[in-house]
């Protein structure tokens, strides 16, 4: 891995060797046309939707469930009051809910408004922006009936204003018709103090029917854009990393490995799905090339009984759709399957598109790979690192022949029960590839997922998100300080949450950061509780519960790395010596409240110690009946479900600080800064009366994190 202004461009990351001899297709550049007009802006303008991408090119993203944010600019001439209305049309294009929008930033225009969809499909939304009568009338009769000026006569426009308001409420509740005729009635009765009459045209519950129902003039539509919701699987969900030959994998009497296989495999699913993981990720299961195979620790020298790496696919037992014979058959794949879905888990398979040299595409379509000056193939190289194993699929001969190949791979495993696909390396694939691949498998199969494993540059990454990668990997793994943390969390969790939904991973079976070399059973527990509670989607590779931190010298990689080798481990000292009774609980947690089950809803908070970082999540309860999956418990569907995280970023150190919290991101109306709450540490049971400025202290020792569950007033 190394570093290149802020992004990371991993060692996996692959490209082919020297320049190919044979010519690619070349395709004739013609003059583009001109970009569609736009249309002409409205009476009152709406401007900057978002979440729009190129233009509604790609669709932004949404779960079911799931609350989205809607930002527009919405502003008019001269000084009367806009206001602003969020629209979600269905599948079919009717509309399915119209949500208020609120000046966010009052000054710059800038509005937001929340929708919820409630089923899977190609959905889409707009914004209604109008002026709003009530408001101007309001913001202007109070300045005159403070400065006592023109009392008679702003009354008298708000009466006949509210007659209009009754005239046109024919979509507003008879109790709505009652709160506004009553009031109405009390402006006409000249008996009373023309204070006491506008009152009653301004009070409270008078704005709140007017807010719900409101007259609208000069209403002004934007256009619709895409917005694709998927299963709530694509946003939520625990992952768990496997490579298949490992489990159950043993030594006989002279040291010859013996591999694990889909039977074995199976043996472990009990302990994963008890752990609460969703979605149990298998590396490469097909067969293994023997030319040029990487030996222990990625020598270049293979010894009898290595396995060699799974990335290395294929051999003349078969190619991507074709699994290794050790691991078993096409049946001991499907009862595995079906197992993991017994137990409430489903399958992702890695889909590494490279194939080794005994691969049978190499011999059938030469044109799929890069062919040298001496003729010969060009394997993957990411200098100074080669890789002699693998060569890299070409697309530009046969795009056409190639792709449709890929696609067939892909449908031949969904129709044997796979729903997600780890991507490895995506960014070394054509965008154009990806855009129709994932097009395809979008119209057949909606339900399937697609994890992008690219970690490079962010303009990569993110245009991979649009193009339609449901998940993709993040820098979640290097981002370590309490500012990195921060900013990126921000980042993640803000508007960039409709296109790349995040994945956090603590490590992978290519990835050992130093805070993880060096940071023991407690760095450990941190990287799993910020991953845990800072994303929806988070996952591990197996070994994580048991501390598995020892480095190959000189690289951010385990030694004895199990793409090159069998691993046994001793699952019994998981929880002597590891994390997986932490980790057990967090799934638990996640699973119990809905706020770590989205994106958006994530504030950062203050701690004036360096080395501990403060985030909350919340969903109030009126969103709580969409946001929940159904399937899962809910703690409380009366209340806001609110969590707040602390975390001591330091493993080895005793920290502590005051905090300073916003009190109106944890619910409490009017920031309730003096007030009590209590809040209970869901990790260990503990209650604690806190108020805005609590202090906290972490022994890394005894404690890394409070996972507090807020009570709201």
């Amino acid at each position: 891995m190394s570093t290149h202004d802020g992004w990371q461009s991993h060692d996996d990351n692959v490209h082919p060797g020297p320049t190919a001899a044979l010519t690619p297709v070349v395709v004739d550049a013609k003059v583009p046309p001109l970009a569609t007009p736009a249309a002409p802006i409205g009476r009152i303008p709406v401007l900057n939707l978002s979440p729009v991408f190129e233009g509604g090119r790609w669709p932004a993203k949404a779960a079911v469930g799931e609350v989205v944010p809607i930002r527009a600019n919405v502003f008019r001439e001269g000084h009367d009051a806009v206001n602003a209305t969020a629209v979600l049309y269905g599948p079919d294009a009717s509309v399915h809910q119209r949500a208020p929008m609120h000046d966010i930033k009052p000054g710059l225009d800038v509005w937001e408004g929340f929708l919820q969809p409630d089923g899977m499909g190609d959905w889409s939304f707009a914004v209604e922006a109008w002026s709003d009568p009530y408001a101007t009338w309001l913001h202007d009769a109070r300045i005159k009936f403070e400065a006592g000026l023109d009392q008679q006569l702003m009354l008298d426009e708000g009466r006949l204003l509210f007659e209009r308001i009754l005239r046109d409420g024919t979509d507003r509740s008879p109790r709505s018709q009652g709160v506004l005729q009553d009031a109405l009635n009390v402006a006409n009765d000249e008996h009373r103090s023309l204070d006491s009459r506008f009152a009653a045209l301004s009070s409270a519950t008078v704005q709140q029917v007017l807010r719900e129902s409101p007259l609208r003039d000069l209403v002004s539509t934007s256009a619709r854009y895409p917005l694709r919701v998927s299963r709530r699987r694509a946003l939520f969900g625990a992952w768990y990393e496997i490579f298949p030959r490992s489990e159950g994998a043993w030594q006989d009497e002279w040291g010859n490995w013996i591999s694990g296989n889909f039977h074995t495999a199976q043996g472990r699913l009990p302990d994963i799905a008890k752990m609460g993981f969703d979605v149990i990720y298998l590396t490469p299961i097909h067969p293994i090339g023997t030319q040029f195979r990487k030996g222990k620790n990625n020598s270049l020298t293979s010894n009898w009984g290595d396995p060699g790496s799974p990335y290395a696919i294929g051999s003349d037992q078969g190619g991507h759709d074709a699994i290794h014979p050790d691991l078993g058959t096409e049946d001991d794949f499907r009862s595995f399957v079906n197992r993991a879905r017994e137990l409430g888990m489903e399958v992702a398979l890695d889909l590494a598109l490279q194939c080794s040299p005994d691969h049978p595409w190499v011999r059938e379509h030469p044109q799929w790979f890069k062919t040298r000056a001496d003729g010969s193939i060009a394997y993957a190289e990411n200098p100074p690192k080669k890789y002699q194993d693998i060569y890299p699929l070409y697309f530009d001969l046969d795009p056409i022949g190639l792709r449709e190949a890929i696609l067939g791979v892909v449908n031949h495993w969904i129709n044997l029960g796979v729903t997600c696909f780890r991507v490895d390396n995506p960014h070394t694939k054509p965008l154009d590839f990806w855009e129709w691949l994932l097009a395809q498998v979008h119209k057949e199969h909606p339900e399937v997922i697609f994890l992008s494993e690219a970690f490079t540059k962010p303009e990569m990454m993110q245009t991979l998100a649009k193009i339609g990668f449901q998940q993709s990997y993040t820098y979640f793994t290097w981002r370590n300080s309490k500012q990195e943390l921060e900013e990126y969390l921000a980042e993640v969790s803000g508007e960039e949450g409709s296109n790349m939904r995040p994945s956090f991973w603590p490590t992978t079976h290519d990835i050992l950061p130093p805070y993880l070399q060096h940071g023991g059973v407690a760095g450990f527990g941190v990287r799993a509780i910020l991953a845990a509670m800072g994303s929806p989607t988070w996952g591990i590779y197996t070994g994580y519960e048991l501390i598995e931190n020892v480095p190959r010298p000189g690289v951010e990689e385990q030694v004895d790395n199990e793409k090159y080798e069998y691993k046994s481990r001793n699952w019994e000292h998981a929880d002597a010596v590891g994390v997986r009774w932490l980790l057990t609980r967090l799934n638990e947690i996640r699973r119990e409240h809905p706020a770590l089950q989205q994106l958006r809803d994530l504030t950062l908070h203050q701690a004036e110690n360096d080395n501990i970082i403060v985030f909350s999540k919340r969903i109030p309860k009126e969103d709580l009946a969409l946001a929940a999956d159904p399937s899962l418990p809910v703690r409380d569907p009366n209340h806001d479900d609110v969590i707040l995280v602390v975390v001591n970023l330091d493993p080895w150190g005793k920290q502590e600080s005051w905090l300073h919290l916003n009190m109106e991101a944890l619910g409490f109306s009017g920031g309730a800064a003096g007030g009590h709450f209590m809040v209970q540490d869901l990790l260990t049971g503990e209650t604690f009366d806190w108020t805005a400025h609590p202090f906290v202290s972490f022994d890394p020792r005894h404690r890394v994190a409070h996972i507090l569950q807020v009570t709201p007033a």
